[in-house]
């Protein structure tokens, strides 16, 4: 196998809810929400693979456009896409817009699929052709295939593939001054994680909006997407989404107001198996499990029961955790201090705690990352907890 991985020394064999257990026969606890199954998912796989595995797009299956509606209409009902809350009263915007999905096969060729949506309105909106750049911002990710590296503005990701796609423009986050010359009428989209304050630029130039919610969305922060807790005015055009929608099976999404999806026409764009009936069987179901303010209430509940616990970590070991707590839900980053010379704390932290048994992850050079499955519990958020403070109170006395 090609090994572009920096891997642990285990082979995991099995699992079950948020734990996995290696070919040894040890168990772990994951908090990194890339393993382990669901037995209920399980079920709807064995169910779906007797029936029908695989349907070219050139015909309807039922199970695609089940999913498609049931993302339309939970996104109706907690907001996201210019939909505001059916619970808030108070909104001004029309609620009668209309929105469109595509599927795709990951997350990468979901912001593939948006990028080129972009460019396409751009030549409906300005036929004279200028209207084709791209702006990203610094340091995000949006993926791997050459669309989504080139608007992944890191320098260790790009430089081995370069000269990657041409047009697009890197910006400086939380700049907002430098928005009028970074975003013009040349700008055909814009593509970002959820944040506010870029709507209002976008419609000054008539530009598209992307947000990408592959990391963030479905439930992570406690709102079905990230981007629902912001005013409508702050919703994009396009949103993209991946890896929770089928628990693992294979399977990305473009979402689209109509606005977009009027300019999409037959053969601009395809995918040989994404929209398949197996994976989007799976992406219903676990899209309407998530979908439920029980569950949503749940992931808001235990991920500040996670994150008043870190704070307290934090408290305790001031030289190692220097930067508090960030994050929202069950996407948690604590900021390790990178300052040691005679020790690298973050790979420190990640094997003594699997070692232990607990899976976390890095996030650049000095950041923990824990982003547990959304179904974890006050308990097994408590094990993680202790067994962060076993090895900080081990690695502080190294210090």
């Amino acid at each position: 196998m090609l090994t572009p991985y920096v891997r642990p020394p285990i082979i995991l064999s099995h699992g079950k809810g948020c734990k996995v257990w290696d070919l040894s026969g040890r168990q772990y606890l994951d908090f990194t929400a890339g393993i382990a199954v669901n037995a209920l998912v399980a079920k709807v796989i064995q169910e779906e693979s007797l029936k029908l595995v695989h349907c070219s797009n050139m015909f309807h299956n039922q199970h695609a456009g089940e999913l498609a509606m049931t993302l339309v209409e939970l996104t109706k009902r907690f907001g996201g896409l210019g939909y505001a809350p059916l619970s808030d009263t108070n909104s001004s915007l029309n609620q009668s817009h209309g929105s469109k999905v595509f599927f795709a096969n990951s997350g990468a060729e979901a912001n593939e699929g948006a990028l080129k949506f972009a460019r396409k309105l751009g030549k409906v909106l300005d036929p004279s052709g200028k209207k084709t750049n791209i702006v990203c911002f610094k340091n995000a990710f949006h993926g791997r295939t050459f669309g989504a590296l080139s608007v992944t503005s890191q320098p260790k990701y790009q430089l081995p593939f370069s000269p990657l796609v041409p047009g697009v423009i890197p910006g400086d986050l939380n700049d907002i001054g430098a928005l009028k010359t970074l975003i013009t009428d040349e700008t055909c989209g814009v593509i970002i994680e959820p944040i506010q304050a870029l709507r209002a630029r976008c419609d000054e130039v008539n530009t598209i909006l992307i947000y990408d919610e592959i990391q963030c969305g479905l439930g992570r922060t406690g709102n079905l997407w990230a981007h629902g807790s912001l005013p409508v005015d702050c919703h994009p055009d396009v949103m993209t989404m991946a890896k929770p929608l089928a628990n693992g099976i294979p399977i990305g999404a473009i979402m689209m107001t109509d606005r977009v999806a009027n300019q999409i026409q037959t053969g601009d764009h395809g995918t040989t198996f994404g929209g398949g009936p197996l994976q989007t069987a799976v992406g219903n179901h676990v899209v309407k499990r998530i979908g439920t303010k029980e569950f949503l209430w749940n992931v808001t509940e235990t991920g500040k029961f996670l994150k008043s616990g870190l704070e307290t970590l934090s408290e305790k070991f001031p030289r190692i955790m220097v930067g508090g707590v960030r994050g929202r839900g069950l996407i948690l980053g604590i900021d390790i201090n990178d300052q040691v010379e005679k020790i690298d704390l973050v790979k420190e932290l990640i094997k003594r705690s699997r070692e232990r048994g607990m899976l976390i992850l890095s996030c650049g050079k000095s950041t923990i990352r824990l982003v547990p499955s959304l179904i974890v519990s006050k308990h097994e958020v408590k094990e993680l907890l202790k067994v962060l403070e076993s090895v900080m109170v081990e690695l502080d006395g190294e210090l």
